[in-house]
């Protein structure tokens, strides 16, 4: 029997040449060439850049202005000549519709100071100016919750600082190194996940304990909560735990840690602190979250039904404009597909351009398509569309330029991806990863078992700025976005004429990581 295994392994890896050369990946350097010449002259980004950052503004889910965007964005598409173009539901959103109208902050005593900060999202508005006294609540436990009762109805309360500023002698923006992208292509599919070294029973005790602190100030009647999170006087978003339909939580601002722990270091040195606040916030029933959708249909009378989806999240946080997280990745997607477009190009399969809602809040956009198209989400049950799904490329990294892929563990795609890059090595992109990264909208599509890909990105100022008042049209380097877009158009071509969909990961049986051991690696989407 152990004979027998060998001579056939011997005769399977006799065979093994033979296989890869039959499947020699073709590329079509002519139309490359067209599309580098196409991004490069006639390109079109810094026009999107200004309509998916300064013209509509930040695009909160559930929003106003998450409303705006989509309308422009759909407006655009036809505008370039996309068809099929939709504005298509995509699922429920429990938070419902917020935005903000009005913030302002300032210490007023013991002298003047005007404050960056930032709503929170999906919380209440002040009865007007609120002009008090700032209290800071220092609770270490439980019981330190008693002397506060009776003391913080009406006023200003300052939280606990659970940051302090760091200094860092790390450069602002930076780009990979070769040493850098040569680590990170030797690194193995095992990397991307980490080993908790905190203390979990100390972790759970603090989240129980501000649990009981907020409990707390809402029971009191305080008017207005401030909350340290962002650095170089920049703040902050995130947004509450509200479903739609509860009673509007109490007023909260983000500060950054220089405003709150200057407060938080006069108190505590007994000077008294006086601030006025005044926020304006609108909750209305806005229940669904939407993709907006256009394509370039293929024309195989045997391929044209098989998708080639490229995309990236169009929803932002209500700070800033979401230049870099990520108008950036829908900017490049948009224009990955004009330049196909105005190529005149005939994709054997349709090229399909998704701009997800909701992304910010958990993945709704390209769930609720993945379960319209795709699969069950609940019972993985595949759907009809399934088996035409070619290939997802995303970007959410930033508005840095490519370096190369993650593969997302398909080794199957190794081979391909190396023929597809050949054109780029020049420009500094070509670097294959076997390793996953998270935290975006190719981990719908890869959860499936499909094949979707993340862009290595040079990270800039990504994670200074992202989810924060500075993510702005300033955080997008255009030049970056142009190189992304050409290799973007290029890898979308090249799938959509192969003569069979990029390779899926064959089904194999993992042992469950217990979960108190790993969890995922932090993400910066």
């Amino acid at each position: 029997m152990q004979i027998k295994r060998l001579i056939i392994g011997a005769w399977l890896l006799m065979l093994l040449p033979v296989s890869i050369l039959s499947q020699t990946e073709k590329v079509d350097l002519t139309m490359i060439y067209k599309i580098k010449q196409e991004g490069t002259r006639n390109s079109a980004i810094e026009d999107l850049a200004f309509g998916l950052t300064d013209l509509t503004g930040p695009r909160l889910t559930g929003s106003g202005g998450g409303a705006r965007g989509n309308e422009w964005t759909k407006m655009k598409m036809e505008e370039l000549g996309f068809q099929n173009v939709r504005i298509e539901e995509a699922g429920n959103f429990s938070r419902g519709g917020w935005d903000n109208l009005k913030t302002y902050a300032a210490m007023t005593s013991p002298y003047y100071a005007n404050f960056a900060c930032n709503p929170v999202a999906w919380t209440g508005s002040t009865p007007g100016l609120v002009k008090s006294e700032v209290i800071l609540l220092d609770a270490r436990s439980e019981t330190d919750l008693e002397k506060y009762k009776g003391k913080i109805g009406g006023k200003i309360v300052l939280m606990p600082s659970t940051s302090e500023y760091q200094v860092s002698y790390e450069p602002l923006a930076s780009r990979y190194t070769e040493e850098e992208l040569e680590k990170l292509a030797m690194a193995d599919s095992r990397q991307g996940r980490r080993v908790i070294t905190g203390d979990y029973a100390q972790y759970m005790a603090q989240r129980a304990l501000r649990t009981k602190l907020m409990e707390l100030i809402k029971a009191e009647g305080a008017a207005v909560i401030l909350t340290s999170s962002g650095t170089f006087n920049v703040p902050r978003s995130n947004g509450a735990s509200y479903k739609a339909g509860d009673p509007e939580p109490v007023a909260e601002l983000n500060l950054p840690v220089e405003a709150h722990g200057r407060m938080e270091r006069l108190i505590r040195k007994n000077v008294a602190v006086e601030m006025e606040v005044e926020i304006n916030n609108r909750f209305f029933d806005s229940p669904k979250v939407y993709n907006v959708i256009g394509e370039i249909p293929g024309t195989d009378k045997l391929l044209k039904n098989e998708v080639v989806l490229i995309g990236a999240h169009l929803d932002s946080w209500h700070g800033g404009t979401g230049a870099a997280d990520n108008a950036s990745g829908c900017i490049v997607m948009m224009e990955a597909l004009r330049i196909l477009k105005n190529l005149g190009v005939s994709p054997r399969r349709t090229i399909r351009v998704a701009l997800w809602g909701g992304e910010e809040q958990g993945l709704f956009g390209s769930r609720g398509y993945a379960d319209k198209y795709l699969a069950d989400m609940q019972t993985r049950v595949h759907k009809p569309d399934y088996d035409k799904f070619a290939a997802y490329f995303n970007m959410d990294n930033g508005s840095g330029k490519y370096r190369g892929i993650y593969l997302q563990g398909n080794d199957m795609a190794r081979p391909i991806f190396e023929e597809w890059f050949k054109p780029f090595e020049d420009m500094g992109a070509a670097t294959i990863t076997i390793r996953n990264t998270g935290g975006t909208d190719h981990q719908t599509f890869d959860g499936l078992g499909l094949p979707a890909f993340q862009f290595i990105q040079d990270e800039i100022e990504y994670g200074r700025g992202y989810h924060t008042v500075m993510d702005t049209w300033e955080r997008l380097s255009l030049e970056d976005l142009r190189h992304n877009a050409i290799i973007t158009a290029s890898f979308a071509y090249n799938a959509a004429m192969r003569d069979t969909r990029l390779p899926l990961k064959p089904a194999v049986e993992i042992s469950a990581v217990p979960a108190n051991r790993m969890i995922p690696a932090p993400s910066m989407n």
